[in-house]
């Protein structure tokens, strides 16, 4: 298990101890000591601290200002022994080392320290049925206030809704469109805007890398892919599925190499993307001039590919941040407050996408 850790506040063992003005400084402050350096009450404070946003944003600036200038840290171990709960947030993901489940990770960790938890990160293989059951057998004999699901496939989605927890729990992952009937932006907006881009551009021959097929994100963009084009009166030439990895779009691209007649790759994350542009140029064509890229995600390397990639940016982080507060509005009973969209989403176009041949004003 990986932990997310936050300070207690306690002054660190050993050395000289410290006297007068010297152990004044190194008392750890309190939110007393927060509202003092900000002009406002210990319960403002208190407010900011639990996730309230009815406070004025000049009211909140100097709250923040002085947690910065204190470094004030809350002491989760008193907290809890007051209040007779937990602090700390079980949050189970895949696959920490891929950019967006680490961006997830990266928003909700922010969004649980800022309101006085801990978020601990377990990290486990989805598509191992056994490791799915174990690692939510742990969690549920752990002491927290809540759980969280940062990713899943169907195994891991059908565990999370089969367990009863005996604390708040969220499964705060992209559900799969046909199943809610509601699109996330990424479908509704994200895809229809970068075929839109693509048909622009001339390109009526399409290839799309999907992921696995026992993901929801994956069904979701494998529609949305193939909704756009028919949007559009065009057809694709094919769907072959990989894993997210730059070798599954690279084994993509070979493994119908002889058959390859789109001018455009469209795949469902950056990583395949990366491994797709590889094999191109491998079978002796050149990106964008013979074929063009697509990926989605927008991940720090993607403006550095050869050629930058041309992608559909998502705010990950910013669903990281949104699920953990929705969680705590149930730890703590309180009225949810407003989710932002998932997936926000954004078209970057880079020099991985061209007209296509023959097309080119």
């Amino acid at each position: 298990m990986d932990v997310d850790a936050i300070g207690d506040g306690t002054p660190p063992a050993g050395g000289t101890p410290a006297t007068g003005d010297q152990a004044a400084a190194a008392k750890p402050a309190t939110i007393y000591d927060v509202a003092r350096a900000a002009g406002v009450s210990h319960q403002t404070v208190s407010r900011f601290l639990k996730g309230y946003e009815g406070i004025r944003p000049h009211t909140r600036e100097k709250v923040v200002k002085a947690l910065a200038e204190l470094k004030y840290q809350p002491n989760l171990t008193a907290r809890s022994l007051k209040s007779g709960r937990s602090h700390r947030i079980a949050a189970l993901t895949h696959e920490i080392d891929q950019v967006g489940p680490s961006r997830i990770v990266q928003g909700a960790s922010v969004a649980a320290r800022e309101a006085g938890y801990m978020l601990d990160i377990v990290t486990l293989d989805m598509t191992d049925d056994d490791a799915i059951q174990e690692a939510i057998g742990l969690i549920t004999q752990l002491d927290i206030a809540g759980v969280l699901a940062l990713a899943s496939n169907d195994a891991m989605t059908e565990a999370f809704e089969q367990t009863e927890f005996r604390v708040p729990a969220l499964l705060a992952v992209e559900e799969d469109d046909a199943r809610t009937g509601h699109k996330t932006e990424l479908s509704a907006v994200g895809f229809p805007s970068l075929i839109a881009y693509l048909a622009g551009l001339g390109h009526t021959s399409f290839l799309h890398i999907a992921g696995p097929r026992a993901w929801s994100s994956s069904r979701n963009r494998s529609r949305a892919y193939e909704g756009s084009l028919a949007e559009r009166g065009l057809t694709s030439t094919g769907i072959v599925h990989g894993d997210w990895s730059a070798k599954s779009g690279y084994d993509a691209i070979m493994s119908i190499a002889e058959d390859l007649r789109a001018t455009v790759v469209v795949a469902a994350n950056d990583q395949m993307a990366l491994g797709a542009m590889l094999a191109l140029t491998e079978l002796g064509l050149h990106v964008p001039e013979d074929v063009s890229v697509t990926g989605v995600d927008d991940i720090p390397e993607a403006a550095y590919f050869s050629p930058p990639l041309t992608t559909l940016r998502v705010d990950f982080a910013a669903q990281g941040r949104s699920v953990v507060r929705e969680l705590l509005s149930r730890v703590d009973q309180t009225p949810p407050k407003r989710r932002a969209p998932a997936l926000q989403t954004e078209l970057v176009i880079r020099k991985s996408t061209t007209w296509a041949a023959g097309t080119a004003p």
